[in-house]
C-alpha cells in the first residue's frame, strides 16, 4: 500500500458522504436503498426530493439534503 493511499483511507470523509453512518444507524435502511429511492424520482428538483424524504420518510432535513446532494451529485457524473 502507497503513502498516498494509506493517507486516503485515514482520511475523515467530508460533505453529504459524511451523514451517511448516521443516516443508515437512525433510518435502518442502506445508502444504497436511500439512492435507488431518490433514482425513481428522476424528474424531480433537489428541494423537492428533500421534501419529500422529510413528509413520506420521515427523516431530517440534514439527512435528506446530504442523500439527494449526493445522489444527484453523483449521476452527473454519469
Amino acid at each position: 500500500m502507497t503513502e498516498k493511499t494509506t493517507a486516503a483511507k485515514l482520511a475523515p470523509v467530508k460533505g453529504p458522504a459524511s451523514y451517511f453512518p448516521s443516516i443508515e444507524k437512525k433510518y435502518g435502511k442502506p445508502i444504497a436503498e436511500w439512492k435507488a429511492l431518490i433514482r425513481t424520482r428522476p424528474d424531480a428538483k433537489h428541494m423537492e426530493l428533500v421534501g419529500w424524504l422529510k413528509d413520506e420518510h420521515g427523516l431530517g432535513h440534514g439527512h435528506a439534503n446530504a442523500l439527494v446532494a449526493h445522489t444527484l451529485a453523483e449521476d452527473k457524473r454519469k
